[in-house]
């Protein structure tokens, strides 16, 4: 059994015992805010850069997006994945199934390091061939080049600062979870306008000035740790891998593993599809930096839906684990309707003018009109039904916190995968406008994984219903 202090025992019964809504506040605030700021890094970088270096810049940092993507996908797959397991563990009393969870944790980090940024930089050409390099104008190409070149191997300091976050977000500590990433973001905000704008450094400043954000993080993060500010401590000695909790973890972790896999490869295809179907090198590179704001929008104004689901991943993983169903019941019903007035503001600020303008203004220099029309009007085309994709949300979270790794697998890959993916390449075959086809295929999509979600949701909402009603007849005769 975990040895509690005072102050642990009562986080623990907060999880336990609390009012769900309070408690979704409580962990969905800092978790919204250190999520924001951790996507901010990259939104900040396209601004800075869209308003002092051009569309060249703005298309090529949008040419590295799958890759860092596909960098994340092996992030989200360790930390979300052990982050869920140490909840349940927390809510069993395993001391130290959570101390190895940790350290299995760092463990996976440098497995990481050691491999994916190493195969990408000695074939960074091709792989950029890949993502539509050769298709834009040379600019952009080289912009993707720089950036890339500097920012892939201090991504071990993100992995880490981002994998120590999600555990102590797991474990209760919503708010010093957040501070990790207000740390880098706060100095990457300050950094990014000095080496883009008073040093002259362009794409290359915005890449150094990631850098030293993230390793700020990272040293932040450690910090907590050994300074023993932690429920679950530190030890060196269970830095390794523990086959049982890799399986289980791995398991869990899949899902948004591929979740993010599948994004990036969508975010290759929305590249090639434009560079094949675009006539020349300039409205293809224009489609490309349009694509970019939709994909820095979308960041925006996902987050704070991202967020809800982070308040709610410890309060799931928790009482399924102490196997008090109605307050899973509870939180799964409070879940779905906050992320569903979330997903009804997305839809609000990215569909309903002027907010398209406003937001495509951001990214681009206010010299370059027709563009910003360009990019406003495809934020508004991809996302007129993005209001109805909320029931995906929290039912990926859901399955994911309770360990059904295989729902949530299938849930997370059927909105990009199973919908976008193959509509992507069909729409552009029906419909002669073929940038008006490509952008057309996102609210497709959303609708069939809408409708695709509602049978197993509503499947556990019975079986939860069904177990809270014999425990609540079981309470009583006792």
């Amino acid at each position: 059994m975990l040895n509690l202090g005072g102050k642990t025992r009562g986080k623990l019964e907060m999880l336990e015992k609390g009012n769900i809504l309070q408690l979704l506040i409580c962990y969905s605030w800092p978790a919204l805010i250190a999520m924001t700021l951790n996507a901010l890094y990259a939104v900040v970088d396209r601004v800075f850069i869209g308003q002092g270096c051009g569309v060249d810049a703005i298309a090529g940092l949008t040419l590295t997006m799958p890759i860092m993507m596909l960098f994340a996908a092996f992030g989200v797959f360790v930390g979300a994945g052990h982050s869920a397991v140490l909840s349940i563990k927390l809510g069993e009393g395993d001391r130290v199934a959570c101390e190895k969870l940790l350290g299995q944790l760092i463990a996976f980090k440098f497995l990481f390091f050691l491999t994916i940024p190493t195969l990408v930089f000695f074939n960074l050409d091709a792989v950029l061939d890949m993502c539509g390099g050769s298709r834009v104008t040379p600019c952009a190409l080289a912009a993707a080049k720089t950036y890339l070149k500097i920012v892939i191997f201090s991504h071990i300091f993100a992995h880490l600062a981002f994998g120590l976050s999600a555990m102590l977000r797991a474990e209760g500590a919503a708010k010093r979870s957040m501070f990790c990433m207000v740390v880098g973001f706060g100095l990457n905000l300050i950094l990014d306008p000095i080496f883009i704008f008073v040093f002259n450094m362009g794409v290359e400043g915005a890449a150094w000035a990631t850098n030293i954000s993230m390793f700020a993080s990272c040293i932040w993060a450690f910090a907590l740790y050994f300074r023993g500010k932690t429920i679950v401590k530190f030890k060196f000695r269970r830095i390794g891998f523990y086959k049982d909790l890799a399986l289980r973890a791995s398991g869990i972790g899949l899902s948004p593993f591929l979740q993010q896999l599948m994004s990036s490869l969508i975010a290759v295809s929305l590249q090639l599809a434009f560079t094949k179907w675009m006539p020349d090198v300039a409205s293809r590179t224009d489609q490309i930096a349009s694509l970019g704001v939709f994909h820095s929008a979308l960041i925006l104004v996902f987050m704070p839906m991202l967020g809800a689901q982070q308040g709610l991943q410890p309060i799931f993983g928790y009482n399924w684990g102490a196997r008090n169903f109605r307050r899973v019941m509870k939180a799964l019903k409070l879940g779905l309707i906050i992320t569903s007035l979330l997903s009804f503001f997305a839809f609000v600020i990215q569909v309903i003018p002027p907010f398209p303008y406003f937001i495509a203004r951001l990214f681009i220099s206010g010299e370059n009109i027709p563009l910003i029309r360009l990019a406003a009007r495809d934020l508004q085309i991809a996302n007129c039904m993005v209001w109805c994709i909320s029931i995906n949300v929290v039912a990926t979270t859901y399955f994911q916190s309770v360990g059904k790794p295989a729902v949530a697998i299938f849930l997370s890959m059927l909105r990009q995968g199973l919908c976008l993916l193959p509509v992507v390449w069909l729409m552009p075959y029906l419909l002669d406008d073929k940038p008006l086809a490509i952008w057309l295929s996102m609210p497709v999509s959303d609708v069939l994984c809408n409708l695709a979600t509602i049978p197993p949701i509503l499947m556990q909402i019975r079986f939860l219903s069904r177990v809270k009603s014999r425990d609540e007849k079981h309470s009583s005769f006792n």
